[in-house]
Order: structure tokens, then sequence, then C-alpha cells
């Protein structure tokens, strides 16, 4: 998936360059009777480009013209926009792998299994205030022979600020659980930094782990790479695995269904 959109954010960038010179004339002409009133100018970021004037300001042979500034604002603006789309799309694709590894993994019909759905459509999960923006569980398991409810949060990487949603994100789950029946939490994740793995093992709410499970895709990988460390954080991963409290991918799907 990623790959995939690396190469068409490549033909888009193409396609957005090509066109410049039309949207500028367009716009040209649309500012027009704002002319000698001091509006900035489109892609006007004096910010940016007094930060690339104190990089590399020594090395630049002449002051570039306005207008090149400008081009460079716009095309570094477009990279961090298609690269934030590029995140959005790879997070939603390893949402779908899942939701289709479960659904082969498990008998057929034994549990209903989506990808992003809305919380208050999960049985058993309410009050959400009018005007509040739809909350969507990234994967969602049901098991509807004895109403067991998982709640996964899928992260291919967990960056700082997904550390600190999760609490946030759990306690709304708790706060829309209107049966009061348990559920469980998850993380499933690809993530290498052995910190990160840790805190997410050993983070608490209340006096109970916030993680009911926190799934890993290759612990066989973890403990090949980590294995003879003697950093504490990655002899940490280890002992987790081995205790069960960070989980293989396929581990986990076989306690879905046992």
């Amino acid at each position: 998936m990623d790959w995939l959109f690396r190469r068409a954010t490549l033909d888009l960038a193409k396609y957005v360059l090509a066109n410049q010179a039309r949207v500028i004339a367009r716009a040209k002409e649309q500012r027009k009777p704002y002319e000698g009133k001091g509006f900035p100018e489109p892609g006007e970021d004096r910010e940016l480009i007094s930060i690339v004037q104190d990089v590399l300001g020594d090395y630049l042979g002449q002051e570039p013209p306005e207008e090149k500034w400008r081009e460079l604002v716009q095309r570094i603006r477009q990279y961090v926009s298609l690269e934030n789309k590029r995140k959005n799309l790879v997070g939603e694709g390893f949402e779908d792998v899942l939701t289709s590894v479960i659904t082969h993994a498990v008998p057929k019909n034994s549990l209903d299994i989506s990808a992003r759905r809305i919380l208050q459509t999960v049985p058993g999960f309410k009050n959400q205030k009018t005007g509040d923006k739809p909350n969507k569980v990234d994967v969602v398991v049901l098991r509807p022979r004895d109403g067991k409810r998982t709640l996964v949060t899928a992260k291919w990487s967990i960056r700082a600020n997904r550390e600190k949603q999760f609490p946030a994100e759990f306690s709304g789950y708790v706060n829309a659980n209107s049966n009061l029946k348990p559920f469980d939490y998850v993380l499933i994740t690809n993530e290498y930094d052995p910190a990160r793995l840790v805190r997410a093992c050993e983070a608490m709410a209340a006096n109970a782990h916030m993680f009911a499970h926190v799934v890993h895709i290759n612990t066989d990988a973890l403990k090949a790479t980590y294995g003879n460390s003697p950093e504490d954080s990655m002899k940490s991963v280890v002992d987790y695995i081995s205790a069960g409290r960070l989980t293989n991918l396929g581990d986990w799907i076989t306690t879905l269904d046992p």
C-alpha cells in the first residue's frame, strides 16, 4: 500500500507542477482588484522562507527572486500534504488487511469483524453528543455467541502523539460503554522501538492494564533482533513476549474464537 501510494503521489506532483502556470495566471487575474493593498501573495510564507535562508543562506550564490521563493513554499507544502495523505492511507490499509486476515483465520460467521466502525453502532456503546465528530474504531471484533466485544487500535507504528492519544481513546470508550459489560481494548502494531513497546505493555488504567492485549505482527522478529541485547528496554520486550504480555498476531487471533 505504501509503495503504491508513493508512486501515485509522484504522478500527482507532476500533474500539479504541469498545471501550476495556469493556476498562477488565473490567480493573478482574480487578484487584480486587490493590487496595491498589501495583501499577501498566494503561497507566501515569510517564516518558512526565513528558515530556509537561515540554513542555506551562506551557500546560496545569489538571492532567489520572490516568485522562486513562493514556488519553493508551494512545493514544500504540497510535499507535506501528500506525505500526510500517504500516512493516512497506509494506516487504513493496515486496518483493512487486519480485518481480512482475522476474517479468513476464524471459522466462518463465528465473528462479526469490521474496520473503521462508528463506536455508537457497536452493541452496548452510546453516549455521543450532538454535533460531535463520529468516533471510529480502527477494527471491531464481536463474538455473537456470548456478546464479547474487542475494540482494536491498529497502528503500523507508534508515534509519540499516538501514545498520548491511547488513554483519551480508552476513556472515550469507557464513557460510551452503556451496558457496563467488560470489553477488550487491544493494540496491534508493527512498531520496533523497544521503549514504545514496553510503555504499551505497561500502560495502566486505574489498577489494571489499559490494553487487554498488546499484539505485534511478528514477535519472532523482535526476539531475533533484541534477544542478545544488554539494553534494558530490549530485554524487557523479550521478557514480555515470554510472559505472554506481548503476543504474536497469529496467537492472538486464536483467542478470538477458542
